[in-house]
């Protein structure tokens, strides 16, 4: 009988990181799966839920308090993880969120917005990838997974079917509405591609597969509630769960170190 892997899913308790523990848990393999979530409160519902939608998995489940904005949560988180299982065999870094929204109904600046959405998408999965990378090696088959975003590729930027690579009337100020272009968000997330880039250079001889994944256009809370989001032709969520469970599962290491698709690799 194989050992339980152990998995840590920053941004767990709901959308794309909910569905995540939906899959692995009905796996045929067995997780344990740490619930990460900004409150603890938060991550415990969480694991109610899915043991209450689940209750026949093989895997089991641990709620954890992170917010990946603090190197104290992070620490602790760290400890926890640490102390329960001792390794770590998978990293996802999902936890991740736009700010445009914000900026545009007028709650944050430009400035705000844009610093915000490098803190969240960027430094925070930085700096908690640093620190865990002690658990991930002593893990034998460890990865690391960066949650990314179809907007985040620079050579499908002017592709016209993406109402967001519309270029504006001439004249300024433009009266592109920065929560229908989200130019912080998406540009965050490719920086958060070479981020990646730099983690598989780096763990490359520690047999650390590292990968970024964009699930798709999915109906979460990110872009604005699920029902909206379906309306303009998102898909489940639990399309991108399962994706994710594949990966960390071991489906797409040969193409470690790119940017995944459900159906192939995301161009740069």
């Amino acid at each position: 009988m194989h050992a339980k892997s152990t998995v840590f899913i920053t941004g767990a308790d709901r959308g794309l990181g909910f569905e995540t523990v939906k899959a692995l848990l009905q796996s045929s393999n067995a997780h344990t799966i740490f619930i990460g979530a900004l409150l603890i409160r938060d991550a415990e519902n969480a694991v109610k839920r899915a043991q209450s939608e689940l209750p026949q998995t093989k895997s089991n489940l641990e709620a954890v308090e992170i917010d990946i904005e603090s190197d104290e949560s992070i620490q602790s988180a760290f400890e926890k993880v640490s102390s329960k299982c001792g390794k770590l065999d998978t990293l996802i870094n999902n936890a991740g969120a736009q700010f445009e929204t914000a900026q545009a109904e007028g709650r944050l600046t430009l400035r705000e917005a844009w610093n915000k959405s490098w803190s969240v998408n960027v430094t925070g999965a930085q700096v908690l990838t640093h620190v865990f990378v002690p658990l991930l090696l002593k893990s034998t088959n460890p990865r690391v997974i960066f949650l990314t975003s179809g907007t985040s590729t620079l050579e499908e930027t002017y592709i016209s079917v993406y109402p967001f690579n519309h270029s504006p009337v001439k004249g300024w100020p433009k009266e592109q509405d920065p929560a229908a272009s989200f130019p912080a968000y998406r540009s965050s997330k490719t920086g958060l591609n070479m981020m990646m880039r730099e983690w598989e250079r780096t763990l490359k001889h520690d047999g650390v597969k590292v990968f970024c994944c964009d699930p798709g256009f999915s109906a979460t809370n990110l872009g604005g509630s699920p029902d909206q989001m379906k309306k303009i032709g998102a898909q489940d969520p639990a399309i991108g769960g399962a994706f994710i469970k594949d990966v960390v599962e071991g489906n797409r290491d040969q193409d470690a170190g790119k940017v995944l698709r459900i159906d192939g690799i995301q161009p740069w």
